[in-house]
């Protein structure tokens, strides 16, 4: 069956929002908590997207600032995540990556979807999401 995030084309697992509707997002979605994407690559696209403007809007800044915003310590294992991107990524907590940067920002996202659904990304398919911005 695979984890739910690659069913539903959304790697990153963003949960359904009221107010914003992603470009390639299915909608009325079957999961009553999280988007579906017509394809991976538009849940990786959405999933880029989302950190770009967690730098523009909310002033993220290192690799543990936009964790901490996406995996909140109240629901999650954040300092677990954090450490695996890290490990993922090899850089330090403290690193700053550039969110107009194509290699760094796909090396972090196929971080984040390993930690969210537990099997290495496919980088054709975070590349093509980077392509579609």
């Amino acid at each position: 069956m695979g984890a739910r995030g690659l069913r539903n084309n959304n790697p990153l697992n963003i949960r359904l929002s009221a107010t914003t509707r992603w470009q390639g997002e299915v909608r009325p979605s079957q999961d009553r908590a999280f988007c579906q994407f017509e394809s991976i690559a538009y849940g990786y696209r959405a999933g880029l997207k989302l950190l770009q403007n967690y730098r523009k809007l909310n002033g993220c800044r290192t690799i543990a600032d936009f964790i901490n915003r996406w995996a909140p310590p109240v629901e999650n294992n954040t300092s677990g995540y954090i450490n695996r991107v890290c490990r993922e990524m090899q850089v330090p907590s403290s690193y700053v990556p550039d969110v107009n940067d194509r290699a760094t920002m796909c090396a972090f996202a196929a971080a984040m979807s390993r930690v969210e659904n537990g099997v290495p990304a496919v980088m054709a398919d975070v590349v093509a999401g980077w392509n579609l911005l």
